[in-house]
């Protein structure tokens, strides 16, 4: 937004403070309201699943407003603090559990092409979205720590070695498609998978559609979302790292859960899913493109991005309804889990996937479409038109072969 305004002759400090003003609201309310929703979406999931029919008073017959009667109510509550509690830490660890998880929808892309929508455009948001999103269970820590509670200890340094256990299968899932791409820039990742779902990288071969869920059952682990909810599991800890909180700073915690779920769910979709970029190309087909003006392309990115954050919540669904089909499952089954099984089977798919791009680097969807083989910089995300005559180019021999590895180029699929 702000190289737009930029480009418009727009001071480059008012360009950039209205962006960032844009930015932080329209990301803020994403994560606010999501969270009001998915608490809503969650009674509803959860009462289909038992038989029930959910909440139903109020806000009308399907129970819209149960979720903001829950806010103000959650408003008006004393805000309690242990006698032995370590007050500082204790006032200050869900707000680092909130920030964590806000901080991660920076680097998300919620549409492609000239002018991407996102906050903060950079060529390593895999990278940092996992990053950042580690930074949450300190938060979780800290609580457990600083309420003087052992039932808040214990479940705090469950969530510790639950987090960091399943944060290794969880990056090496996450390799898989930057090394299909040859890139960790999402947008450029988002914008490979364009022009149908047999480009979609979960269908790319069956490596990476095996990495896929070993991806989604790590995520829902590292979110700590049932059957892998053993940081709270109130049949044992009363309500783990959390239970001597109240009132807003509970709400928190919560609110920082659902939009981690979010995060991981959209990641997912940028990753595996085509991104914003549906299972058939109707932006192309409506020519809602930049090509034909910016209005046009703006249109398309809008739909590119009901597509992403559609594809968003039925992530957060299935983990809803994964969590009322499972039962929990016990600390040590839960690192075995991971140890066990996920661990081995994301270094398998990952070396499956390096044969795949050696054996057959020009082919996709399970090796029946073939397509153009390109080349570009790291780093470096090609323009469409860059894109379709990277493919009519002749590689250079000799040494201006050697110098073009020496620049760092990469051969990588791209759709014709």
């Amino acid at each position: 937004m702000a190289d737009f305004l930029i480009a418009r002759d727009i001071w480059p400090w008012l360009a950039y403070t209205l962006a960032a003003l844009v930015h932080v609201f329209l990301l803020i309310n994403l994560v606010a309201v999501g969270a009001l929703v998915f608490i809503w979406m969650e009674r509803k999931v959860s009462g289909r699943i038992q038989d029930r029919l959910g909440p139903t008073r109020v806000g009308g017959k399907f129970g819209w407003l149960q979720t903001l009667a829950d806010g103000i109510k959650l408003l008006t509550k004393e805000d309690l603090m242990p006698d032995g509690a370590d007050g500082f830490l204790f006032k200050l660890a869900p707000y680092i559990s909130f920030c964590a998880s806000l901080t991660a929808f920076v680097a998300i892309p919620f549409a492609g092409g000239e002018y991407p929508f996102v906050a903060l455009h950079m060529n390593v948001a895999v990278f940092f979205i996992i990053a950042v999103l580690g930074l949450e269970v300190f938060g979780v820590i800290l609580a457990g720590y600083a309420s003087a509670s052992k039932w808040s200890l214990f479940g705090a340094m469950r969530e510790a070695a639950q987090v960091v256990s399943y944060e290794v299968p969880l990056g090496m899932c996450a390799v898989v498609p930057v090394l299909i791409a040859g890139s960790m820039d999402l947008v450029f990742i988002g914008d490979r998978q364009a022009g149908g779902f047999w480009n979609w990288y979960i269908f790319h071969d069956p490596f990476t559609f095996i990495t896929f869920w070993v991806y989604f059952t790590c995520a829902t682990a590292s979110v700590n979302r049932a059957p892998f909810d053993l940081a709270e599991a109130e049949s044992e800890l009363v309500a783990g790292f959390h239970t001597e909180y109240s009132g807003l700073r509970w709400s928190f915690f919560f609110m920082a859960e659902y939009g981690s779920m979010m995060a991981v769910s959209l990641l997912a979709s940028i990753l595996f899913l085509g991104g914003w970029n549906g299972p058939l190309p109707v932006s192309s087909w409506l020519t809602l493109t930049f090509d034909h003006g910016f209005v046009w392309g703006f249109l398309g990115n809008v739909l590119g991005t009901a597509n992403l954050i559609l594809k968003g919540v039925i992530g957060v669904t299935v983990m809803m309804w994964v969590r009322w089909t499972l039962p929990r499952l016990r600390i040590d089954q839960v690192i075995t889990t991971c140890l066990k099984y996920c661990v081995p089977i994301a270094a398998t798919m990952f070396l499956g996937a390096t044969w795949w791009q050696y054996a057959m680097p020009n082919r996709t969807f399970f090796g029946l479409v073939r397509i153009s083989s390109q080349s570009y910089a790291l780093g470096e995300r090609l323009s469409p038109e860059e894109s379709l005559s990277a493919g009519k180019e002749t590689k250079p021999a000799g040494d201006a072969a050697v110098s073009a590895g020496t620049q760092n180029h990469v051969d990588f699929a791209g759709v014709n």
